[in-house]
């Protein structure tokens, strides 16, 4: 019940600033801003309805602060991302605070286009509101999440989260049943989708494992490809690695007994030969 009401007013708050920050746009950042946004990484991860009331703190003192902008973005990702289930009013909660997130990841690329961190969180908004949808709706964000994930590593080649980005949407694309599929290359052509390949949905999670080893929804998503892929044995060596690791993310509880679950799924499956 405490989880909903801080999601509730973390809802209002951050439509009012959105709204707000339409019409009071300045390019300047004020010198209370960047108290609020130390804040705001001071709470971390674990914390993220803190940390986005600061980022919200700092966007009502300078409404186009890149730095405030892409952060509240992530943090109100993370808020959205622990509201589970299917009922309609959870969905509709949920895809809310998501589509608040877009908007201030939009307004973090108007303010500064040429830094990874705002168009990696436009793509990981639209990734994870994707996987709330289903079929055609889940597609339409296809190219737009991947433009946005290729950008950000264009930018930056050790941007972690922009490396595991790309690597689920092949993996995603890759996952899509026969008439999604068909949907998809009408809506944006074969050469688009054909993008798709389950060596690059590998080859990039594998180097964000790399950049930030102790991540483990990397490892996580990474063992589920080699699943995909009847690679059995290094699905194992990801998996067994997260229950060393720390939490950091305020979901890493439920991806360790998710490894957990799938470790156990897997225990007597042997790889596919080559």
């Amino acid at each position: 019940m405490r989880l909903s009401i801080c999601l509730l007013a973390s809802l209002f708050c951050a439509t009012n600033l959105v709204a707000q920050g339409d019409s009071t746009a300045t390019h300047t950042a004020a010198p209370g801003a960047a108290h609020h946004i130390a804040a705001g990484d001071s709470a971390g991860p674990m914390h993220p309805d803190v940390a986005l009331r600061h980022y919200q703190e700092a966007l009502a003192v300078d409404s186009t602060n890149y730095e405030a902008d892409w952060k509240a973005a992530r943090a109100i990702a993370d808020v959205a991302k622990q509201i589970q289930g299917n009922d309609d009013s959870l969905k509709n909660r949920r895809d809310s605070l998501y589509s608040v997130g877009r908007t201030y990841a939009e307004r973090a690329i108007r303010a500064d286009s040429t830094q990874a961190d705002g168009h990696y969180a436009l793509a990981m908004v639209l990734g994870r509101l994707s996987r709330t949808r289903g079929g055609k709706e889940r597609v339409r964000f296809a190219k737009v999440i991947y433009d946005e994930a290729a950008r950000a590593v264009a930018i930056n080649p050790n941007h972690d989260n922009a490396h595991h980005v790309l690597g689920a949407w092949n993996a995603e694309v890759k996952r899509l049943s026969g008439f999604t599929y068909f949907f998809a290359k009408t809506l944006y052509g074969g050469g688009f989708m054909s993008k798709a390949n389950w060596p690059d949905a590998v080859s990039h999670l594998q180097k964000a494992v790399e950049i930030d080893p102790q991540h483990i929804y990397h490892r996580l998503e990474l063992a589920e490809v080699y699943v995909d892929l009847d690679q059995y044995s290094k699905a194992r060596e990801q998996l067994q690695v997260i229950a060393t690791l720390p939490n950091y993310d305020v979901l890493d509880h439920q991806y360790k007994d998710d490894a957990v679950a799938l470790l156990d799924e897997i225990k007597n499956k042997k790889d596919k030969s080559s």
